[in-house]
């Protein structure tokens, strides 16, 4: 190609040219100029501005409680020798005991939230603002079950206060900041990340905790967590800690609990709580076969119907099969739990229960759950020297008992139902079921009489299932046994 040629195909190519790079410019400048929004959110540079907002609205909590002479002898011993060679006798017989924790103010009023521990047997408790200025508080209330407290100061002018986040959308790997008093250092924020949801740290019967890797130490109890919103998604509670400092490991209450609980608080001084009235026990894979349970094959069965309660009234029924409650799918007996208890009091909720092979939705008028009127309806306890026959499963059962433990040199940490006779030709002799046996669960439920024992027996045979599963420690091991369901 001569450079003629060149200059030709040259000062052809140059106006496409021009006109790519332009486009090239253009579509550069269209990314740049994108929504923040269409962008994957990340960290931001700073938390300062967000801390600045909220640190206002996080307090102190200083609380004394007077303990009593004979509950301090530790504390006497120890000094007994100081206050002699000071000549000042014994020592004095009360003392008063101090306790830090955090929390924060949802109402420019003065109702400000923290934990039930950080407060309890409390004689006074103080409130401590950022700005250092201290109100006495009152107790409005506190729900130990799910470790919240509700108190109020009287402030001389609005407080700044925070806002509910909802906890329910919130997902694994969210930032999340913590603010409050660890070790009575106030005013202290941490970042992290949710680390899970739904954890069940064996706190109490309504555990759902957020994990989060934010540093969480002792004083942070009843403080904020928030997302980077500004808003309050869970309170802190507990850590896991073998040195009691930070190991990455926090566990807040989400905010979906604990908004409930703080309503409910706020307007009657007390928690109350919806009540189905059923005894329930979390669906296995061998009972949703024996039930013909279509996948996911999950729920709550119903192994018992409390007389005149909400479900009974509803024409719920032992055997029943709970799938969904107010339009939530049932996990396990814990969600539905759960999902009762944060539910108004008074409240028509559809459930959709599965019988003899087909859904049914039943329309449930939720009662109050009362603690004292269940402790009185509930079967008194066993009596440890009664011995109870089970001719179905072809053994005698009886209570663990201090002498029982002793008699078959059963270590101290095991629970369960001991058995005390096996029937000759029986289901139980057929496996090797001998005395001194501890039955510890029936179809993965834990057992601690015969007469839940009994119970399981009772709905496989209404369930026309054929035999149970046991699990049985003996001799330092536990093994499974499917155990057949005989005539007697």
């Amino acid at each position: 190609m001569t450079r003629a040629e060149i200059a030709c195909f040259v000062s052809l190519l140059r106006p496409r040219a021009t006109a790519l790079l332009a486009a090239g410019v253009w579509v550069l400048a269209a990314v740049l100029a994108a929504p923040a929004a269409a962008q994957p959110q990340g960290a931001p540079i700073s938390f300062a501005d967000l801390a600045d907002q909220l640190l206002p609205t996080v307090v102190n909590i200083s609380t004394t409680q007077v303990v009593e002479r004979g509950d301090q002898e530790d504390f006497e011993e120890m000094f007994r020798e100081f206050f002699e060679r000071r000549g000042q006798g014994a020592p004095p017989p009360r003392r008063r005991a101090n306790s830090l924790g955090s929390g924060f103010i949802i109402d420019p009023e003065g109702y400000v939230v923290t934990n039930n521990h950080v407060i309890a047997e409390a004689d006074t408790v103080e409130v401590v603002l950022s700005d250092d200025t201290t109100y006495e508080a009152e107790i409005i209330g506190s729900d130990p079950e799910t470790d919240l407290a509700l108190l109020k100061v009287n402030p001389t002018s609005p407080l700044p206060s925070t806002i509910w986040g909802n906890s329910n959308s919130v997902r694994v790997g969210d930032w999340v900041l913590a603010v409050g008093n660890p070790f009575g250092l106030g005013g202290s924020v941490t970042a992290g990340i949710v680390s899970a949801r739904g954890r069940d740290i064996n706190a109490g019967p309504y555990d759902d905790f957020l994990q989060t890797d934010a540093a969480i130490n002792r004083g942070n109890s009843g403080g904020p967590m928030f997302n980077l919103d500004g808003e309050v998604i869970g309170i802190n509670t507990a850590i896991f800690s073998p040195s009691g400092g930070s190991i990455g490991i926090g566990f807040a209450v989400p905010s979906a609990i604990a908004q409930n609980v703080i309503d409910s608080l706020r307007r009657f001084g007390e928690v109350r709580r919806g009540w189905l009235g059923v005894r329930i026990q979390t669906v296995t894979e061998e009972l949703a076969g024996e039930l013909a349970l279509p996948p996911p094959a999950t729920g709550a069965y119903v192994a018992n119907v409390i007389d005149g309660g909400p479900a009974q009234s509803a024409g719920i029924v032992q055997g029943d099969v709970i799938i969904t409650f107010d339009d939530r799918p049932v996990a396990d007996t814990r969600g539905l739990v759960r999902m009762v208890a944060e539910t108004s009091v008074g409240r028509d909720v559809d459930v959709v229960i599965w019988r003899e092979g087909s859904r049914q939705t039943m329309q449930v008028n939720l009662g109050q759950r009362d603690a004292e009127a269940l402790a009185a309806a509930a079967p008194p306890p066993p009596d440890p020297e009664e011995v109870r026959d089970l001719p179905a499963l072809g053994l005698s059962l009886g209570v663990m008992t201090d002498e029982r433990r002793e008699t078959f040199a059963l270590e101290e940490g095991v629970g369960g139902v001991i058995v005390t006779e096996v029937d000759s030709g029986g289901s139980a002799e057929e496996k090797g079921l001998q005395p001194g046996d501890v039955i510890v669960e029936v179809d993965q439920e834990r057992v601690a009489t015969p007469d839940e024992v009994e119970s399981y027996v009772e709905q496989a045979r209404e369930a026309e299932r054929r035999s149970l599963t046991l699990l049985v420690y003996r001799g330092g091991e536990y093994q499974w046994i499917v155990l057949r369901i005989g005539q007697g």
